[in-house]
C-alpha cells in the first residue's frame, strides 16, 4: 500500500515518528515521498544526519506547526497519507500551560482535519493515549477532543475518498520522557522515586506501535478508535528490574495521574468490538460501520460492561521480562 505513495508524518522528529520513518524507508524502499513535518529544526538537523536526502530521495524536512494551518495545506500537497503524532504530551506542562496544550492538541487537530479534506489526502491516522479515556487531566482531555474531531471528520467527507481513523495505546517504553528513561537515569544516584506502589501501566514498544500503525493504514475502515492488547507492569516491578539495590522512596502522585490506566472504558463497552489482535471502539451512531466490523471473520462484539484497565489486565510483564524488554527495546548495554 505504501509503496509508489506520499506521506507525511507530523511530529516526525520524536520518538514514534523517527522509528516510523525508520521502518517505512527499510519495508517500502519504492515509497515516493516522506515528509517529515515538525517544527523543530535542531531536530530535523540530526535526523537528517540519520536518513539524509542523499541517501533517501524520497525523504522532506518540513518545518512547521499544526497549529498553523496554511502551512500545513502547503506541505500536504500531494501527499496521499497522513500519520498525525504531532502532540504536546507532558502532563505537568499541559496543567500549568493549558491553553498551550489546547491549541496544539485541538485546535492543531482540526487544523489537519481541514488541511486533509481540501488537499486530496486518502487515508489519516491520528495517534491518542490511554490518558484520552476517562480523562482527570489536560492532557488526556485535549487528546480525547482530538480523537473526537478524527472521528467525526468522517460525518464531513462528502465524496472525497478519505478516511480518518485513530490509535489508541499506553506508555511507549523507550520513548523520551517516559519512567524507563527516567529510572535508567537516576540509578546513578542509587534513588528510584515510586510515586504509588500500586501504580500500573500498559506497555508497548516503538516497534509495536509502529505495526499498529501500519496495520491501521491497511485495514482500518474509518470512524474507529483501535486499541491493542498488550500487557501491563507495575512501576514498583520496573524499579526492581532496573536496580533491586537502589532506595525507592514513595513520593506521591503528580498532579493529573491516575493509579491505574484505562483504554476502554466500561461506556465503551457498548460499541466495542474484538477484532482479535485489536479492539475497535466505534462511534456509537454508526450501525453501518459496526456491521461492516461483525461481518469479517471472527469479529465480536465485547461484553456489555467490560473495561480494558492497565490494572485489572491479566497479562502482566514479570521482572525479567521487564529486563529483556529493556535490553531489547531501550538499552541493549543494560544489565543489573
Amino acid at each position: 500500500m505504501l509503496n509508489q505513495a506520499s506521506i507525511l508524518i507530523t511530529g516526525g522528529t520524536g520518538s514514534f515518528g523517527k522509528a516510523f520513518v525508520k521502518r517505512v524507508l527499510q519495508q517500502y524502499p519504492h515509497i515516493k515521498r516522506l515528509v517529515v513535518f515538525s517544527r523543530d529544526e535542531l531536530k530535523q538537523f540530526e535526523m537528517g544526519q540519520l536518513f539524509s536526502e542523499a541517501e533517501y530521495p524520497q525523504i522532506r524536512y518540513f518545518i512547521g506547526d499544526i497549529r498553523d494551518e496554511a502551512r500545513l495545506r502547503r506541505a500536504l500537497e500531494g501527499i496521499d497519507i497522513v500519520v498525525h503524532a504531532a502532540a504536546l504530551k507532558q502532563v505537568p506542562a499541559a496543567e500549568y500551560n493549558p491553553f498551550e496544550c489546547i491549541k496544539t492538541n485541538i485546535l492543531g487537530a482540526q487544523n489537519l482535519i481541514e488541511a486533509c479534506l481540501d488537499s486530496g489526502v486518502q487515508n489519516v491516522v491520528a495517534l491518542s493515549t490511554d490518558k484520552a479515556a476517562a480523562p482527570i487531566n489536560l492532557y488526556g482531555a485535549t487528546k480525547l477532543c482530538s480523537d473526537k474531531l478524527f472521528v467525526a471528520a468522517n460525518n464531513i467527507k462528502g465524496s472525497r475518498d478519505i478516511r480518518f481513523s485513530v490509535v489508541r495505546y499506553g506508555n511507549v517504553m523507550g520513548s523520551r520522557g517516559s519512567v524507563i528513561p527516567f529510572f535508567l537515569e537516576k540509578r546513578k544516584t542509587g534513588v528510584l522515586p515510586i510515586t504509588d506502589v500500586e501504580m500500573t501501566r500498559f506497555n508497548i514498544s516503538l516497534d509495536e506501535g509502529v505495526d499498529m500503525v501500519l496495520w491501521a493504514l491497511e485495514n482500518a475502515l474509518g470512524g474507529e478508535v483501535l486499541v491493542p492488547k498488550i500487557p501491563s507492569y507495575r512501576i514498583t516491578d520496573v524499579a526492581q528490574a532496573i536496580d533491586p539495590e537502589a532506595e525507592h522512596p514513595v513520593i506521591g502522585i503528580r498532579p493529573g495521574e491516575k493509579v491505574h490506566e484505562e483504554m476502554i472504558t466500561e461506556s465503551d463497552s457498548f460499541n466495542t468490538v474484538d477484532l482479535g489482535k485489536y479492539y475497535a471502539i466505534l462511534p456509537s451512531a454508526d450501525n453501518a460501520l459496526c456491521e461492516k466490523y461483525l461481518a469479517k471473520e471472527g469479529v465480536v462484539k465485547v461484553e456489555e460492561g467490560f473495561c480494558y484497565n492497565s490494572g485489572t489486565n491479566p497479562d502482566f510483564l514479570t521482572v525479567e521480562e521487564i529486563r529483556e524488554l529493556i535490553q531489547k527495546h531501550v538499552d541493549p548495554d543494560f544489565s543489573v
